[in-house]
Parts: C-alpha cells; structure tokens; sequence
C-alpha cells in the first residue's frame, strides 16, 4: 500500500482540455520520463545552435553580413589588442630585465679592463666596437626585433668580455709563475741581516775584497729556505763556500745557499718557494754560523738585497691591486 501510494506521488498527471468540443484527457508521467524528455529538448536545442552557428553566424563572417561582420571584427580586434597588449608588457619586462644585464655586463667588462690593466695588458688594443651600448630604455617601448637586436649586442659584449678576462687570466698566471721563481723570500727568517753585497775588509785577510752576497747570521741547525721555486743543479761540499746548494729559477737566474750544517736535497730535486732545503752551518770558509746567500744572473753575482727588497713590496702591490679591482 505504501509502495502505491509513493509511486502515486511521483506520477504527474497532464491533463489537456479541447476548448472546442469541451473534451478532456490525461496523460501520466513519471518523473524518468520527464527527466529523459528534458533530456532530449536540450540536445536537440544545442544540435539546432550548433547549426545556426554554422550555417548562419560563420557564413555571415566569412561574407561579411552588416550586424555579424560587424561583432566579428570587433572580438576580433578586442582579441588581438588584448594579445598585443600581453606580448608588450612581456617583452617590457624583458627589456628591463635584460638592461640590468646590460648594466651589470659593462661594470663586468670595466673590471676585466682594470685587471687586464694590472696584468700589462693594452687594453686599448683589446677594445672592440660591437657590442658596446648605452642606456637600454629611453622610455620608448621595444619592439620584439629591437630586443633581438639588443640580446645580440650583449652576446658580443659576454664574448669580448670573457675574451678579456680569459687573456688577463692567462697572463695574471704567467706573472704568478714567473714571481714565484723569482727569490725574493728571505732564505732565513725571523734574523737581523749581516754583511751585505759589495767591498769589505776580507775577515781572514785583513784585505779589501769584493763580498759576492748577504749574509744571515744565525744559530747552528736554523732552517735554510730555497728563495723561489725551481731546480737543484748544485749540492755539493765547497772548499770556500762548504755545504753549498745552487737553485735554478729559469731564465739564466739562480740562488746559492752555503756554509749549511745540514742539506736535505740533492741534484736534480725540484723545490717550491719557502720548502726548507738546508740549516745554518759554519762549514767552509766562515768565522761563525751564518747563511751566505747569493743570486746570479748568467753566472754574475747580483746584490741579493735588490731581489728581497721587491719581495717585501709584493704584500703592498697585491694590496694596491685588490683595491683597484675591488672598485
């Protein structure tokens, strides 16, 4: 009974009267029924739409109809300024962005100018004309071809700039090779310096005689140091100069270090700046332990005194250097 009276409740009753002859029917429905029916308007409302739209809208753009020619133009152009309007203010952006690029690239290339400066380098002569430009924005919107132009101009300057610092870079090594095999550290730290390079009364004479280096008075066993780096070529006990070690550094230069206690190198060793080679002695020709140390240019005792002069300068070049490049 309940089951009845529930369907009942969901059946819908149509009831359709003829005015003329005052008949009357009814029709049921069940709510399935109306819901397919709904169903079935709707598609063939949108079937008919898509018709219309086809057969009627799209023909009247392709022909140019009055009214729809007219709407069609207008979303049209709506869409393209819209569109327009996007691709601007993206390539604004990139504008902007690529002139702090720009910027940054020609503080960069300042910087690599100053360092290729300091390495000896003619900067003049390194300078090429493509790729320098000024300010990016002249508050004139870019357009895409003017930015293409623009990114070309700054791969030219990123190509000459790395062209500079990679040359600076190579010659800035160059010169760090070249300074550490030059002796310019004192063979023996931490000591007052004793009879320099040049005329003296000869201590076992009593006679003027030339004195071919620098001395560094020092205690029996304190550590010798090789001056640069470079190659042994001499170890050997010498009557004058006793335990003696020659260093060569390349380009007819070389080191000598005599009267040593100990040496702990031998023939043919390649030794770094500052490695520890030998300790003070008093072996040879000496009145004391000391350290007689000497540098040759093509066999010609030079004053050691020149050498370790411009070594102690390199810490305030270095400085000056950092700070000009700091800038």
């Amino acid at each position: 009974m309940f089951a009845e009276s529930v369907k009942g409740f969901l059946d819908v009753y149509l009831i359709i009267t003829d005015a003329g002859n005052s008949r009357t029917r009814s029709l049921q429905l069940s709510i399935a029924q109306i819901v397919a029916g709904a169903f079935l308007l709707t598609t063939i409302l949108l079937l008919l739409a898509a018709i219309l739209y086809q057969g009627v809208f799209l023909k009247g753009a392709r022909e140019g109809w009055p009214v729809i020619g007219t709407i069609v133009r207008q979303v049209v152009q709506d869409e393209a300024i819209q569109r327009d309007r996007y691709v601007q203010e993206n390539i604004d952006a990139m504008a902007r962005r690529l002139g702090e690029m720009q910027a940054k690239l020609l503080q960069l290339e300042s910087l690599g100018e100053r360092v290729s400066g300091l390495a000896g380098m003619n900067v003049g002569d390194l300078r090429r004309a493509p790729g320098r430009g000024g300010v990016l924005l002249d508050g004139q919107p870019l357009t895409l071809s003017e930015l293409g132009r623009q990114l070309t101009s700054l791969e030219l300057q990123s190509n000459a700039s790395d062209d500079l610092l990679a040359r600076a870079e190579s010659r800035l090594f160059e010169q760090k090779i070249q300074k550490s095999l030059i002796p310019t550290q004192a063979p023996v730290a931490g000591v007052d310096r004793g009879s320099s390079f040049g005329w003296r009364i000869d201590p076992m004479t009593g006679r003027s005689a030339l004195h071919t280096g620098l001395d560094f008075p020092a205690d029996v066993g304190t550590p010798i140091q090789a001056a640069a780096g470079g190659v042994v070529i001499a170890q050997e006990f010498h009557p004058a100069y006793g335990n003696m070690i020659d260093i060569d550094h390349g380009n007819d230069l070389t080191s000598r270090y005599a009267h040593a206690s100990k040496v702990f190198v031998k023939k043919g060793d390649l030794v770094k700046r500052g490695q520890k080679i030998a300790e003070v002695g008093n072996t040879g020709r000496s009145t004391g332990p000391h350290l007689h140390f000497e540098v040759l240019v093509k066999g010609v005792q030079q004053d050691p005194q020149t050498f370790l002069a411009a070594g102690e300068r390199l810490p305030a070049v270095a400085s000056r250097q950092a700070a000009i490049i700091g800038r």
